[in-house]
């Protein structure tokens, strides 16, 4: 299939008119906004990448895991660093966007520069073309004008052929010559400036010609440019999501390191008190460590240095002791009989 160029399908019948020409400009300038969009696109998008980052380098520093100790402290550790290593390489591809932005708005303004010298030279071309079509239709009406006022001459002069009137006939004569004068030169400048404009319309041809060619590679490179730079935009996306995980990744191996068995001994040995449990705490009967200190002919067990308590002795509720009787006696009293 024959490819399709704008050189050959933008034209118009009518010699003043660019409607042809007007499309494709507009379709131009509806590709410079894009690219524009674009641009603005990714610088929004490099402000968020910056704008998490910097969040992301503040997050990492915040306490997590200070009073943790052994293997899970050097996975949190690295868990940090990595999260700050994270941050770091956004702030790296905010700036990769800014640079592919950047690269649009200087391919932009050099299209932009590139079509306003073409755009002067058809403008030029375009209105010495109108006015000359102008200027060849007026001289075209005058010409035409001055033909008829030649055969009104010519057909009076005729008509007073057979009068006798020579003074009326020399008069008729002089004035279809004038007539034809007029005509003549009429058709001069008609013709010249028809010529003129053909001329005209001959530069115009090929300037539109080269216009259309210049325009359609400025085209095909916009949309080559533009896909490029999409393409390496969504490289950097790609190629921050790899290496988020490659430092993720880090983090995962140091969680691999971390053992459980080894963290409790750790704790244990750095933090230990003691291996042997407090002895139990045994009942002790009030009434029975105070008979135990007055029975007569049984003087208690001497007592520590410094007056102080000796070990609480053993109850003893034989039968055959009457002198006092455990809480528990229904005939217990304190008056001895």
């Amino acid at each position: 299939m024959k490819e399709l160029h704008f050189k050959d399908n933008f034209w118009s019948p009518d010699i003043t008119s660019t409607p042809g020409y007007d499309s494709i400009i507009q379709h131009l300038n509806d590709g410079k906004r894009t690219c524009k969009e674009i641009e603005d696109f990714m610088k929004a998008r490099a402000s968020i990448e910056e704008k998490y980052a910097k969040d992301l380098l503040s997050l990492s520093k915040k306490v997590c895991g200070h009073n943790e100790m052994n293997t899970l402290k050097r996975s949190l550790d690295v868990f940090k660093l990595q999260t700050e290593n994270v941050s770091l390489s956004h702030l790296q591809l905010a700036q990769a966007m800014r640079d592919e932005a950047k690269k649009m708005e200087e391919f932009r303004e050099k299209q932009k520069e590139m079509r306003k010298k073409v755009e002067q030279q058809m403008d030029a071309l375009h209105k010495q073309r109108a006015t000359q079509y102008k200027k060849t239709m007026d001289s075209k009406k005058s010409y035409e004008q001055k033909c008829r006022d030649k055969e009104e001459a010519e057909q009076a002069m005729n008509r007073s052929a057979s009068s006798n009137n020579t003074k009326q006939q020399e008069k008729l004569f002089a004035k279809a010559q004038q007539a034809k004068m007029a005509a003549d030169e009429a058709d001069r400048i008609y013709n010249h400036n028809v010529s003129v404009l053909g001329q005209i319309r001959e530069d115009w041809l090929k300037e539109h010609v080269k216009a259309c060619e210049a325009f359609e590679k400025q085209e095909v490179e916009r949309i080559g440019t533009t896909r490029n730079i999409v393409w390496t935009h969504l490289n950097q996306l790609s190629q921050q999501c790899v290496t988020s995980d490659e430092l993720y990744e880090d983090v995962r191996k140091s969680l691999e390191q971390c053992d459980i068995q080894e963290d409790i001994e750790h704790f244990i040995n750095l933090r230990r008190t003691g291996d042997k449990p407090p002895a139990p705490i045994l009942y002790e009967n009030f009434y029975s460590n105070q008979r135990a200190s007055v029975a007569p002919g049984r003087p208690g067990p001497p007592g520590p240095v410094g007056g102080r308590r000796g070990p609480l002795p053993t109850p003893r509720n034989a039968e055959s002791d009457v002198a006092y009787s455990v809480i528990h006696d229904p005939g217990y009293s304190v008056i001895r009989y």
